[in-house]
């Protein structure tokens, strides 16, 4: 549940089962130690695509961090060197000798690093080109092998992987509703909508046309307004996700509200494609009169298609 979250529920009707059933909205698990989300082994600290029998990569590896350094490199008056990040948090003492640091360079080492060509690091990931030193972190931030984060929106999560990875993670961990198919039909219930307090009902994941892809359900207050917002989003690329288009349909007494449009890619965090208001949004008073009644509890309908464009 995202911070401020009501203790709400969510009742899913699913097209793919005929089957009702109840499902708890997402928890806030930062401070369950039970819960602690773990990172993936694919996603983990290890050097990708170096040798490690190679004697310059080790002499690029800041000792405090040992991450690979980058100019500026740092040195003491006897020779030790260190990352840029790393000289403020050691307080300009040599971790190695405890000398002043100063402001020394490293160029003779920063010259080594410049002629070397180096693989990415989500070599083991499926990237197999090779970059100068100084061109590898560039194209890691935007390599398409690079690991995905978790698209659970109830709390912070830190798990990282490739997509078969975070799908069952996804299941085991996040105990997400899984279904089969391209069609849905949810009922979203909350027994008090006038607390509107970012409330984020449980993520539910859909396996259609072979790939994987989220939906969102959750009440915010946009400037001075409640709202609730549906959208979905991609398990995978940005370039792979405008291959799909979804539309949203909510309705009720002979009138509805529509939104299409193409599912946004887990590259975009969750807030991200909530704050650019990139889905279907639904006032708190039209919402509550699709549920009916005496409008004093939200159950709304929310149905939906993913299709794939020719």
């Amino acid at each position: 549940m995202a911070p401020g979250g009501s203790a709400l529920k969510e009742v899913l009707e699913s097209t793919s089962t005929g089957m009702d059933y109840e499902v708890k909205i997402a928890k806030a698990e930062a401070n369950n130690n039970n819960n602690k989300p773990t990172k993936s082994g694919i996603a983990g600290s290890g050097k990708y695509g170096m040798h490690s029998n190679n004697g310059v990569y080790e002499l690029l590896e800041c000792p405090v961090c040992t991450n690979l350094m980058y100019p500026p490199i740092h040195q003491c008056p006897n020779g030790h060197t260190l990352c840029s990040n790393c000289k403020a948090r050691v307080q300009n003492a040599c971790p190695t000798c405890r000398y002043e640091l100063g402001n020394i360079r490293c160029l003779a080492l920063e010259n080594v690093a410049e002629s070397l060509e180096v693989p990415c690091r989500y070599q083991s990931l499926g990237c197999h080109d090779i970059f100068p030193y100084y061109s590898k972190l560039k194209h890691e931030q935007h390599c398409r092998f690079r690991p995905y984060a978790c698209p659970y929106a109830g709390s912070e999560c830190s798990v990282t992987g490739d997509i078969p990875t975070l799908v069952v993670h996804l299941k085991d961990d996040h105990k997400v509703d899984m279904h089969d198919g391209c069609t849905f039909n949810h009922r979203y219930v909350k027994s008090n909508p006038h607390e509107v307090e970012n409330a984020t009902w449980m993520l539910t994941v859909f396996n259609c046309f072979g790939r994987q892809f989220c939906l969102h359900f959750e009440a915010f207050q946009l400037g001075m307004a409640p709202v609730y917002m549906a959208f979905l989003r991609f398990m995978g690329d940005e370039n792979e996700a405008k291959k799909f288009s979804y539309s949203l349909e909510v309705g009720a007494h002979g009138r509805k509200l529509t939104w299409q449009g193409i599912p946004r890619s887990i590259r975009d965090s969750h807030r991200k494609v909530r704050d650019s208001q990139d889905g279907l949004i639904i006032p708190r008073n039209l919402a509550l009169y699709f549920s009916g009644g005496d409008r004093q509890e939200l159950k709304l309908r929310v149905t939906g298609r993913i299709w794939k464009e020719e």
